[in-house]
């Protein structure tokens, strides 16, 4: 009876073992290229705010932005805000990697994509439009 008790904690503790792991993963780790990521973000954060505020921007659910509603910008100005969305992705792709790789763990890198956008929506101001977990967008 004790060994079988003893087993299954074992096996408890060994599927358990890799979130305990990630859990003390460090998220605000810092690197020469996740501060040139995070400086390059907080630039394109200011051109980037109008388009949220409006609704015509949003944050999804994986932790990216997306144009939401082209409508709301300008035909003149879409082509720019493309190009920040695309490279605003490109870039918060790159943080999730890059934070993964500075805590040695490559294969979190999902994960950390997760939490991130979590945090996004928390950091998002009233008003801003993101992606709940099934997809809909809905304002903050």
């Amino acid at each position: 009876m004790y060994s079988q008790i003893l087993r299954l904690w074992m096996v408890v503790a060994l599927l358990w073992m890799p979130l305990l792991a990630f859990a003390a993963a460090d998220l605000e780790i810092n690197t020469p290229a996740i501060g040139s990521l995070k400086m390059t973000m907080q630039q394109r954060h200011d051109q980037l705010a109008g388009h949220y505020a409006s609704g015509a921007v949003g944050l999804t659910r994986d932790g990216l932005v997306a144009v939401r509603d082209a409508a709301l910008v300008p035909l003149a100005q879409r082509q720019v805000v493309n190009g920040l969305v695309a490279a605003e992705n490109q870039d918060r792709q790159a943080m999730y990697r890059e934070i993964a790789r500075a805590n040695g763990h490559p294969e979190w890198e999902e994960e950390i994509r997760s939490t991130f956008a979590q945090r996004w929506v928390q950091k998002a101001a009233s008003g801003w439009w993101y992606q709940n977990q099934s997809g809909a967008w809905v304002r903050k």
